[in-house]
């Protein structure tokens, strides 16, 4: 006789939890990223091809022409255009304004980073390896990624965090620290692309709408040739959307980020054997993909 009272006093307590823990954890409505329309890339009969380091410059460079909100920032991204050189060239055709060197301080990266997206700019901050995100994480966590909840829904600071890895060179250098990172950052927006295309696609979402993402790209990929789209500047990539990228009846594989390519190779190779894998590429860790 007492379960519909023990069932709806766990009921209210849920939904004072939801209330207390969950309510404008993300942005809903106008401006989130869940209202961004996917665009997908679009390619001639014989699309150009270059190596993903040029690609994303080719995009960096027509979003600073078209937007004067945005400003790029971190250390090495102005004078040699960052380490990989997507920003190449960019701080002499913009000027120091705009595409700038910071000091080897992530904090204050990450500080300027949301001090300008509050005062309505929108700011590409470098974090110029994944690992080194640590030192930024009690702003990145304190301040960033519970912005819009501790204000309750009052302020937006629509950062973009710029970061590289997948690649371990000694235990800590270029390595992935993702198990810190999604326990650290509920509210922001972790995007794992297999590729710069992908990447560009997720900038792009990222950029109409208002909330803060982190996007890390993939060390192995910046060498590596991809077609280039007719409508790079507004291609957008829908966050939260796993990629089912073979079908597959035997095993199901879920991957993401520079693991992708290493499965898609495992994948033919198992077909030869009369192994068929399902094979899904995750796009964000966080708000994971459903």
């Amino acid at each position: 006789p007492a379960s519909p009272e023990i069932q709806s006093f766990i009921d209210e307590l849920m939904a004072e939890g939801y209330e207390d823990y969950s309510t404008n954890l993300y942005l809903t409505g106008t401006g989130s990223i869940a209202e961004v329309e996917g665009e997908p890339a679009v390619f001639a009969e014989n699309p150009k091809r270059q190596p993903g380091y040029q690609l994303l410059n080719r995009f960096f460079d027509s979003l600073l022409e078209r937007d004067a909100r945005v400003l790029a920032f971190g250390e090495d991204v102005g004078q040699i255009g960052d380490v990989n050189q997507g920003f190449a060239g960019l701080q002499s055709k913009y000027g120091e304004d705009r595409v700038f060197d910071t000091g080897i301080r992530e904090w204050t990266i990450v500080g300027q980073a949301i001090g300008l997206a509050l005062r309505g700019f929108r700011p590409i901050a470098e974090i110029q390896y994944l690992d080194y995100l640590i030192y930024a994480i009690s702003a990145l966590s304190d301040d960033l990624a519970c912005t819009l909840y501790r204000t309750d829904g009052m302020q937006r600071a629509p950062v973009i965090i710029r970061s590289r890895g997948h690649r371990l060179e000694g235990i800590w250098h270029a390595g992935s620290p993702l198990g810190m990172i999604v326990n650290a950052l509920r509210g922001v927006h972790v995007c794992v692309p297999r590729n710069m295309l992908q990447a560009i696609g997720m900038y792009n979402t990222l950029m109409k709408a208002c909330e803060p993402g982190l996007v890390i790209e993939t060390l192995n990929a910046y060498r590596l040739r991809e077609e280039v789209p007719i409508n790079l500047e507004s291609f957008t990539l829908p966050l939260g959307v796993p990629e089912i990228m073979t079908t597959g009846e035997d095993i199901t594989v879920v991957t993401y980020g520079a693991c992708v390519p290493i499965c898609q190779e495992a994948v033919e190779l198992l077909s030869g054997h009369g192994i068929s894998v399902e094979l899904i590429g995750v796009q964000t860790l966080l708000p994971f993909d459903i």
